[in-house]
């Protein structure tokens, strides 16, 4: 299975922005959804943001007009840019490969350590 290595996260005060990364133990060319999941304290994993190999994207209705998930191939590498955080993006941020941007399709990858988001004042 392919492997994710997270980061970028950090404390942010609410309204700040952060950048996250995460790299791929393989290429990423044959991964034809990459998206971006979190799982806040003594919640279930939710799944973010979504980006084919073709480029069309898919948000959670939470995160729309606020997150933006890009990717680069060629670097095996996909980033989720945050802006305006809120207190209710707190939370630990993984990436993972799946078979098709429907939501309800699971994740293929392994997972990786993930990466701690925090907004707080």
């Amino acid at each position: 299975q392919v492997q994710f290595v997270e980061s970028g996260g950090d404390l942010v005060q609410p309204g700040g922005s952060l950048r996250l990364s995460c790299e791929a133990s393989e290429s990423t060319y044959s991964l034809y959804v990459m998206s971006w999941y979190r799982q806040a304290p003594g919640k279930q994993r939710e799944l973010v943001a979504s980006i084919t190999s073709f480029g069309v994207t898919d948000y959670a209705d939470s995160v729309k007009g606020r997150f933006t998930i890009s990717r680069d191939s060629a670097k095996n590498a996909i980033w989720l840019q945050m802006n305006s955080l809120q207190p209710g993006d707190t939370a630990i941020y993984y990436c993972n490969s799946r078979d098709g941007i429907r939501r309800g399709m699971p994740p293929t990858g392994s997972w990786g350590q993930g990466t701690q988001v925090t907004v707080s004042s």
